[in-house]
């Protein structure tokens, strides 16, 4: 098994947003923003090489929505899904797995794109077989008010018209070396994906845990549609994170791809931050 780093860009979020009840004087401590309040944060994804199989968990945002849609993101970086695959020798043909560990169009839009002509759509990854929880499938097609502008349905459906869809019903084993664990606090059936790799655990935090700044308690997104699960949610599996020395590896923290965690008198903080290949 091999594992590398996907890097699809960034985009800028509002600082208040992504901190919830913190106060900006605390949590601008430790991210930083800009004079609009606008923090910067990527859009990270992984890629295991596993035997014959090449799985990517999530896919970035995509290109397909309008000028107007992005402009509200503020998007900067120069790599996209394409390049970073290629600098690991692949294209989107050689994918065999997508993850995607929930449907809002950071973590999805990639899965789907314009048609030669513009006039439809396909599927990315031609010859991938797609997978979520039915729990999160559900949930995204038939959204709430609250968080529909989250949940775009030219990133979704195509994925059941055009696409092979597999819907995940039981925690469990998802493939040789990668289980999942289901999450409700900030979307209904998060899947997190945990993998096996050298005798060592790597979980992929998705939104779960967006960045380093967020493993305090407190510190919760106010996108989550349920803060207080949320808050059970993340208690119970930092303490199991700091006991089992599992790596933590970011989606969207600018600055660091992974972190350990460990208990101390003041709860759960950081230990060791840096790049993937720091700690496998």
């Amino acid at each position: 098994m091999k594992l590398g780093v996907v890097n699809t860009g960034n985009l800028k979020l509002d600082g208040g947003a992504m901190f919830g009840v913190v106060p900006k004087v605390m949590w601008s401590k430790l991210y930083p923003c800009d004079e609009n309040n606008l923090c910067n944060w990527s859009m990270r994804c992984l890629l295991i090489e596993n035997d014959e199989r090449k799985i990517l968990i999530d896919c970035g945002i995509g290109d397909k929505q309008t000028e107007k849609f992005f402009s509200n993101y503020y998007l900067n970086g120069e790599e996209t899904l394409e390049s970073s695959l290629a600098t690991h020798g692949l294209t989107t043909d050689d994918i065999t797995d997508v993850i995607l560990t929930h449907l809002h169009f950071d973590h999805a839009g990639g899965a789907v794109k314009w048609d030669t002509n513009r006039t439809g759509y396909e599927v990315t990854f031609k010859n991938a077989t797609f997978h979520t929880s039915r729990r999160q499938w559900e949930w995204a097609t038939s959204p709430n008010n609250r968080e529909k502008a989250s949940f775009l349905k030219e990133n979704i459906l195509p994925i059941l018209e055009l696409g092979t869809l597999n819907l995940l019903e039981e925690e469990g084993e998802l493939l040789p070396g990668i289980s999942w664990r289901q999450f409700d606090g900030h979307t209904d059936g998060q899947v997190i994906p945990v993998i096996q790799y050298n005798n060592k655990t790597v979980v992929y935090m998705a939104d779960l845990l967006p960045s380093v700044a967020h493993i305090p308690l407190p510190y919760v997104m106010s996108y989550d549609t349920r803060p207080l699960i949320t808050l059970q949610e993340k208690e119970a599996f930092m303490a199991e994170a700091a006991t089992k020395e599992y790596i933590l590896f970011f989606e969207h923290d600018i600055r660091y791809e992974c972190c350990t965690v460990e208990q101390t008198e003041k709860g759960v903080r950081l230990k060791q931050a840096g790049a993937l290949i720091d700690f496998i």
